[in-house]
């Protein structure tokens, strides 16, 4: 993986770790209206960069082109609702983990299996090494609690749900990866334009169960307003860097690469929601850094 693609993969790391932050502070509040009004917010404050980005390097759109922009939005509502209610059950440092690996795991051994990529044998170590560090990771242990500080309850081990959400979440980033890494790389979609498609999908398919409950969408506004507008420039930020990643390097490489963004979210799931079962989870982050050295050195 060359230099520039780890540089944009690192600071796609702290700015997914951050907007999760975020969505986990305001899961209690409800999954389809804070995720609308993200989504929302997110397509005014990108409008001009896509606007720009358009204009000075027209895209040349195929239907396949249309096909796969439509998909993404789909995929992200699904991705979007699943982590959102994986938060309102269990922890940051537990479903954002067990979520990241499981995506990891299905977009490099896909990447593999289906777009006949090779990586060598560091970079197979590599992703041997990151998904075995946020599997550990998202073990189950004394300390940790859905809600965190802001519960102010006993901790006890998040159930059976809170995982079974951040498996199904996996699913779903395995599946986007996938299918958007076909849309910049292959169809020559703008990394730009295709995250901004997901935007403009999220909002359409949300609209109508948001705006049903105005006083909670309302509330949301108030209560949650840095974290919304957090979310929305993050999120994207995120992604657009990881798509430009991918546009010219290897999926089964980027996919786990990006896992790094665990370890931050262990340490603010730890620091600001007072989270446990930190020396576990760090120490497992250790297999991560060494897996990304091992990608790279591949």
């Amino acid at each position: 993986m060359s230099p520039t693609a780890i540089v944009l993969v690192l600071i796609a790391a702290v700015a997914h770790a951050t907007w999760n932050l975020f969505s986990k502070q305001a899961s209690a509040a409800g999954a389809a209206g804070f995720v609308w009004l993200v989504s929302a917010v997110g397509l005014l404050i990108y409008a001009p960069v896509v606007a720009l980005t358009v204009s000075l390097a027209p895209p040349r759109l195929s239907a396949m082109s249309w096909l796969f922009m439509a998909g993404t939005g789909v995929l992200h509502t699904g991705y979007f609702l699943l982590l959102l209610n994986g938060y309102r059950l269990g922890d940051l440092s537990q479903v954002y983990p067990v979520g990241r690996g499981t995506g990891a795991l299905l977009a490099a051994l896909a990447g593999i299996a289906v777009l006949g990529e090779r990586p060598g044998p560091a970079g197979i170590a590599g992703i041997v090494l990151i998904v075995t560090g946020v599997i550990v990771i998202g073990l189950p242990g004394r300390g940790s609690s859905a809600g965190g500080q802001e519960a102010g309850t006993a901790r006890q081990a998040p159930p059976l749900s809170g995982l079974a959400f951040a498996l199904a979440t996996g699913a779903f980033i395995g599946g986007y990866t996938l299918w958007d890494k076909y849309a910049v790389a292959d169809l020559h979609t703008p990394a730009v334009l295709q995250d901004y498609a997901s935007l403009a999908g999220m909002t359409v398919a949300l609209a109508a169960v948001a705006l049903r409950d105005r006083p909670r969408l309302s509330m949301l506004w108030h209560r949650y307003r840095p974290q919304v507008i957090g979310a929305a420039v993050l999120s994207p930020l995120a992604y657009i860097l990881i798509l430009a990643a991918m546009s010219f390097t290897a999926v089964s490489a980027v996919a786990p690469a990006r896992e790094v963004s665990v370890l931050i979210g262990v340490l603010l799931g730890r620091r600001l929601l007072g989270e446990g079962a930190v020396a576990r989870r760090l120490a497992a982050a250790a297999a991560i850094v060494a897996g990304i050295i091992a990608i790279a050195a591949g």
